[in-house]
């Protein structure tokens, strides 16, 4: 069965802010199957839900700012379960505040166990998305990510990988993933520029190997690709289209 791509919003967020259903229409257009959510643009979530209906795409997952996680997860989580959404997904901690420091660190897993739990009641897996400053090495000489995951039971906080930010780290993604075996639902494909700036490249003009990831991502447990460019160098439209039409050209899209 070939694993969905899809396209994390956060990448059109200044299309979306301009006019949120014709940009999801332009992500189907390009043949996305599945998109990630960065915040709905005051859309209801019944009417978000008939939209995505409409356009034949799926909404697996959403990135909520912990902030939002912390203050209004009932809210949160109401919205994933009315879009028939899967995850919820913590995109990024200030690692100052939340990671660095004995204290700030287990006051974040206390908050993650917590917010994980909740999730699963309701039917939703919890996850959380990396940069590269989660590869520092925490108080017990682990990276900080090693740590959150080995801290938080499986079954409530998986991973989703982003495959850029472990490189940008200096790691093996293909090795990184492997480690995660069966807890990383979810990849971010992004790709890196072959030059000194090591900055954001469309998948498939960089230098990644992603040819062999994909073909190691079903025995590895992925659901969903989720393509994503932080920053594009031309419009971001056309990066994401350069994107989902190499994917097409090798056979994953």
């Amino acid at each position: 069965m070939s694993i969905p791509v899809g396209l994390q919003l956060y990448t059109l967020r200044e299309e979306t802010e301009k006019d949120f259903v014709g940009t999801l229409k332009a992500v189907a257009d390009m043949g996305y199957q599945a998109v990630e959510f960065a915040g709905y643009g005051g859309i209801e979530a019944k009417e978000m839900k008939k939209v995505l209906n409409d356009l034949g795409l799926s909404a697996p997952s959403s990135h909520v700012p912990i902030e939002l996680l912390l203050t209004q997860l009932e809210e949160q989580i109401q919205y994933s379960v009315e879009i028939e959404a899967k995850y919820i997904v913590c995109p990024y901690l200030d690692a100052g505040t939340y990671l660095r420091g004995e204290q700030n660190l287990k006051n974040t897993l206390i908050n993650f166990q917590k917010i994980a739990l909740k999730c699963k009641e309701n039917g939703l897996q919890f996850a959380y998305h990396n940069h590269d400053f989660e590869f520092e090495k925490s108080v017990d000489g682990k990276y900080i990510l090693d740590h959150i995951y080995q801290s938080v039971e499986a079954d409530l906080l998986v991973a989703e990988l982003d495959l850029f930010w472990v490189k940008k780290a200096g790691l093996d993604p293909i090795q990184y993933l492997s480690s995660l075996k069966n807890r990383c639902p979810i990849i971010h494909v992004k790709d890196m520029t072959n030059d000194n700036r090591k900055t954001f490249a469309e998948v498939g003009h960089g230098i990644i190997d992603y040819p062999s990831i994909f073909e190691m991502a079903e025995q590895m447990g992925i659901k969903y690709y989720i393509v994503e460019q932080d920053v594009c160098e031309r419009s971001p439209l056309e990066s994401v289209k350069m994107s989902i039409d190499y994917l097409k050209s090798i056979g994953i899209a």
